[in-house]
């Protein structure tokens, strides 16, 4: 049987030691590393070593009780979380390590919360138990109240036979017919076992064990019941079908494409749909890694967890085979920073490898300034920034700096409108009007056509609708990327022999600008959504500091002398909060905020005044419309086009 196990868990909470045991204790590595002493199996990149977290989602097999497992040690710090979160996709389940010390910290519930987004089956291991201050029983009711009432302790129980009474009605609670087979004729290991791990499949129930995985407490005990407890069932009869979870680029240049196969066999010259090409590629190299090691095999199949060579665009989150699929990402970021490069630097050198690191992770979102001459990318947070530029020293020997982290701001508008382009010069045509109307928050572009296949042809009519949606339109307040609006295709004109390729472009965005001028613009900026824990004495603190940082919050909902709140603020006001907050809490406090999405600026003058975007001076966009007389064009403005349109 093969099955994919993910470790996750707020950095510190002992993930890569865990790893480390597991490996130790399944043989497949003969001598235990530690993160402090820079030598583990899995933290081998240098930069890892020289932190002591994990920066980089890597692999391992080992086998155990005749099962092939897959380990992937995920990033434990909230400024690598895309990269858990791609890893995340592939699991078949996880274990979630909470220290017994510091209990359940921010990045904890935001890996709990996506895990059960995407349904994956978890296990909890509460670790560091021999460190002082432990309280494993205080941790465990952490776990029931804040993740899931669900959740049950396995520690000093067997599971395949007599179990424990509390973890017999514990199970029997939750099924129904089980309860009633209970109160009739009494405990049967062999159907409660059978239930526990049906209950635990479909996420019903979440084990919890504890032990120190330095000391190597437990660690028997989460072996057996793991491999106990999991089953995946993978079809290699059917055709091929996989997913794209990483991309690598290796010391030679060639591109890495990391798989999960889902079904099928995979073998070396085969020849495999990507979506992201309009024809097959051929897998050139089939490799199974180890850490930073790998061996090359002729096949994989079902189940496995392998990388290839050949594929020259897939992305991550891409299906492959007859796997047609793409997942959308969560954590993106609210941050955007300029590179800063050396007069003597190649720019579009530069870029060139930039472009490598966005493969590697989209969530960089790498984009070239036309006019500035500047490449931009977006980030989580500085302790990215520093990786990434250890990072690119080291592997394009590249000297480069990052300007201080800047909020990224989107725009919208609150009013419909009519736009209309028109564009004539001579030997062209095209007229397209739009209907653009405010969408709900955080929905993104839409677009439908309610125009009459009399005035454009369906083929027309998806002309336009690809053209809107080729690529990203900033709005007129900051030349931020416009968001939240349904653009509807009203009616449209074509010529039978002036209308050419790429006219009822020019026309539509001409439209898109005409409609955003007379629209009323407004300014969104990205929020916290906030879970905050901390003694009640600090209650009044942190309402205060929330107040003041223009955030929002729910009724409090306190639990002895510990209130939780939960709410929304802006991250320009509360992206530098952390360390004020783990003063005045001594550290005991716990904060946990996720990029919730965009609401209403709130200074939105402020920053239009600071960002001082001239909208009438943006080579990329004009909101004009060009019209021809006596065989010459000229050009409109906006606010005069209306009357010169053909259709009205």
């Amino acid at each position: 049987m093969k099955k994919t196990i993910g470790l996750f868990a707020h950095v510190d909470a002992g993930k890569t030691t865990l790893a480390e045991q597991l490996l130790y204790h399944t043989k497949t590595i003969r001598y235990r590393g530690r993160v402090d002493h820079k030598d583990t199996f899995l933290d081998t990149h240098e930069i890892e070593k020289q932190r002591g977290i994990t920066v980089f989602a890597d692999q391992v097999t080992f086998l155990y009780n005749g099962s092939t497992y897959y380990l992937i040690d995920t990033p434990g710090h909230v400024d690598f979380s895309p990269e858990m979160e791609r890893a995340l996709q592939v699991m078949d389940f996880a274990i979630i390590i909470v220290s017994a010390v510091e209990g359940i910290e921010g990045h904890t519930e935001t890996v709990w919360r996506l895990l059960q987004k995407h349904n994956v089956p978890t296990i909890f291991f509460i670790n560091k138990i021999d460190r002082v201050g432990a309280d494993a029983v205080s941790v465990m009711n952490e776990i029931r109240t804040q993740l899931s009432k669900d959740a049950c302790d396995i520690t000093h129980s067997s599971i395949r036979n007599n179990m424990s009474e509390e973890l017999i009605e514990f199970i029997a609670e939750r099924d129904e017919e089980l309860l009633d087979r209970y109160m009739e004729d009494g405990y049967d290991s062999d159907l409660w076992f059978e239930t526990m791990k049906n209950l635990f499949r479909n996420n019903q129930i979440f084990p919890c064990t504890y032990g120190s995985a330095l000391q190597a407490i437990g660690l028997d005990s989460l072996l057996e019941k793991m491999d106990l407890l999991t089953e995946t069932v993978y079809n290699k009869e059917e055709p091929f079908a996989g997913i794209v979870y990483k991309i690598r680029y290796d010391e030679k240049g060639t591109r890495i494409t990391f798989i999960k196969a889902y079904s099928g066999t995979l073998k070396v010259r085969d020849e495999i749909y990507c979506g992201g090409k309009s024809h097959n590629e051929k897998i050139t190299q089939i490799r199974l890694y180890n850490g930073s090691k790998f061996q090359s095999v002729d096949h994989v199949s079902a189940g496995d967890l392998f990388a290839v060579t050949g594929l020259s665009l897939a992305s991550a989150g891409e299906g492959l085979g007859t796997l047609k699929k793409k997942v959308n990402y969560e954590m993106t970021s609210a941050l955007k920073s300029k590179v800063t490069l050396e007069s003597n630097i190649n720019v579009k050198e530069a870029l060139r490898y930039f472009k490598i690191l966005n493969a590697e992770d989209p969530a960089l979102n790498v984009t070239w300034e036309e006019r500035s001459q500047e490449i931009h990318i977006h980030v989580m947070g500085t302790i990215q920034l520093q990786v990434l530029q250890q990072v690119i020293k080291e592997r394009f020997n590249l000297d480069v700096t990052f300007n201080e982290p800047e909020i990224l701001y989107k725009e919208s508008i609150a009013s419909e409108v009519l736009g209309f382009g028109h564009f004539e010069p001579l030997g062209h045509y095209a007229e397209v009007h739009l209907k653009l109307e405010p969408a709900v928050r955080n929905s993104g572009i839409s677009f439908e056509s309610v125009c009459h296949t009399d005035h454009l042809t369906i083929g027309t009519q998806n002309t336009i609708q690809s053209h809107l949606f080729e690529r990203e339109h900033h709005g007129i307040l900051t030349g931020s990327p416009l968001t939240d609006l349904k653009i509807t295709l009203v009616t449209g004109r074509a010529h039978n022999k002036h209308t050419s390729g790429g006219d009822f472009r020019e026309a539509a965005y001409r439209a898109l600008r005409q409609g955003l001028e007379k629209a009323e613009n407004i300014l969104l900026e990205p929020f916290y959504d906030f879970k905050i824990k901390v003694d009640l004495t600090h209650m009044g603190k942190i309402l205060t500091d929330l107040q003041q940082a223009h955030g929002s919050f729910d009724s409090p909902i306190t639990e002895g002398n510990k209130v939780f709140l939960t709410g929304k603020v802006p991250v320009a006001t509360f992206m530098n909060y952390g360390p004020e907050f783990a003063s005045f809490t001594q550290g005991k406090g716990t904060m946990n905020l996720v990029v919730g999405g965009y609401d209403l600026c709130h200074n939105q003058n402020q920053v239009i005044e600071r960002l001082k975007y001239n909208k009438d001076a943006d080579p990329e966009y004009t909101s004009s419309s060009i019209f021809c007389s006596k065989g010459q064009g000229y050009t409109v403005s906006w606010d005069e086009a209306e009357a010169y349109m053909h259709c009205l």
